[in-house]
């Protein structure tokens, strides 16, 4: 980039150079043939006068010699307009106005770098015309080896402010490549070096750490998910080997109650092993929605009583604001609905002190579901990552442990069905989840 960079600016100034060469030069030439123009003309007035005073026109030699004149001719007309006379090499009789110099004016011109000027000289025998010429020459020449060197000083200063900068504007970016290195190597904690602003260097710098810092978020929650799955596979697995062995050796004190427990935790294995799946599914959206009007209370009502043995066997008040058939149509997919409802419930069950709340309302166009336990609620940073896979709030008073993967399929299944869901806590503890669907609106065929 250095490289391009330096090639890239001394290209540029060699050819402001050549511009700006090019332009005084052009400029310098048009000056110059406007001067010698004037010059020219005031000298032949100035002869063609003498010439009426002298009465001699080959005395004009030794003035034009002393005005360094390199061609001047006294070249005389007839009446006719007629003229056997040569004029000076460059210009023609078609260069020289008669009706102008018979009117008494100058006449002017240039050919390339000759520049010439005729002035009249009126006599009894005819006209007299003065025609002198001079040619210009290149006004830079002299001046070539200045703008040589200043080229050259220009070209150099351009090659080491290119160098420079190119140093300055990569070492970011060289920053950039071995720490995005290092995170590919599996060292999540480097990070680069942000610079002081707010420009596009700056930016790519936080840009590259925060996803660092993302990744080494994702590898601890992860870290954390194996660690709780482990140990949640660990646990029931040790209970079934154990009632089963009891169960192989007879030495199970009363052998239904063993299977009992063999099937609980069967069971819970089971659960564990489908949220990873589903939450697979769902990542990699693998998985189809059946979109269309949804009594949400319906879904609600018949969902919540599926957990009220479970609520009751806590001691818990599990109460329902919501009837099939007086609520809003919302545009979902019933089961993943259903679904959706019963991962609230079950998350509302694992921390509510005395109650739990579900209940459907209208939020202008949009339908609203909620679940609201009184639990000891959630931390700010708590609402804002509590939708994360793998996450598990640290919420006290926990009934049992979970996957954490619950309130992330909520999360996936709400957005697939076009809808959003949001966590909110008060101070006096207990949380509020709530999802908020799209309503339904009738397509006329």
């Amino acid at each position: 980039m250095t490289r391009r960079l330096t090639l890239t600016m001394v290209s540029v100034v060699a050819g402001a150079l050549v511009l700006a060469v090019a332009g005084t030069t052009l400029l310098l030439r048009l000056n110059a043939s406007t001067q010698t123009r004037r010059e020219l003309r005031t000298q032949a007035i100035a002869m063609a006068r003498a010439i009426e005073v002298v009465q001699a026109p080959r005395a004009l030699q030794a003035l034009g010699q002393a005005l360094r004149l390199q061609g001047q001719q006294v070249v005389r007309f007839g009446p006719g307009g007629r003229t056997t006379d040569a004029l000076p090499d460059g210009v023609s009789l078609a260069d020289l106005d008669l009706g102008q110099l018979q009117g008494g004016h100058a006449v002017t011109g240039t050919h390339g770098s000759l520049v010439f000027a005729a002035a009249p000289a009126p006599r009894r025998a005819g006209l007299f015309v003065v025609v002198l010429t001079r040619r210009v020459g290149t006004p830079v020449r002299s001046a070539a080896p200045i703008f040589a060197i200043a080229a050259l000083v220009a070209l150099g200063a351009a090659a080491i402010v290119a160098v420079d900068l190119g140093r300055r504007l990569t070492r970011p970016l060289r920053a950039a490549q071995a720490a995005t290195g290092r995170i590919a190597a599996g060292d999540l904690a480097a990070r680069v070096p942000e610079p002081v602003g707010d420009d596009e260097l700056a930016q790519l710098s936080r840009s590259v750490n925060a996803m660092a810092e993302a990744l080494e978020r994702s590898r601890g929650l992860e870290r954390q998910f194996l660690l709780a799955v482990s140990h949640d596979l660990r646990t029931p697995l040790t209970s079934i080997r154990g009632w089963a062995e009891a169960i192989v050796d007879r030495s199970a004190p009363d052998a239904p109650e063993a299977a009992a427990t063999i099937l609980s935790e069967a069971r819970r294995l089971e659960r564990l092993v489908t949220d990873l799946l589903e939450l697979a599914k769902l990542d990699a959206r693998r998985f189809s929605l059946d979109t269309r009007a949804v009594d949400v209370g319906e879904v609600v009502t018949a969902t919540v009583e599926g957990f009220r043995p479970a609520a009751e066997a806590e001691g818990l008040d599990l109460r329902v604001d919501a009837v099939p058939g007086e609520g809003p149509l919302a545009t979902a997919d019933p089961d993943r609905l259903a679904q959706v409802v019963a991962n609230l419930v079950e998350n509302a069950l694992k921390f509510a002190r005395s109650q739990i709340a579900v209940g459907t309302s209208r939020d202008g166009n949009h339908v609203v579901l909620w679940v609201a336990d009184d639990g000891p609620g959630m931390d700010a940073d708590d609402l804002e990552r509590v939708f994360e896979p793998f996450y598990r709030s640290p919420r006290s008073a926990a009934r049992t442990s979970g996957s954490g993967l619950g309130l992330a399929i909520v999360h996936q299944l709400a957005h697939a069905m076009g809808g959003t869901v949001r966590a909110t806590t008060d101070d006096e503890g207990g949380c509020r989840v709530t999802v908020t669907l799209k309503p339904w609106t009738r397509i006329d065929p």
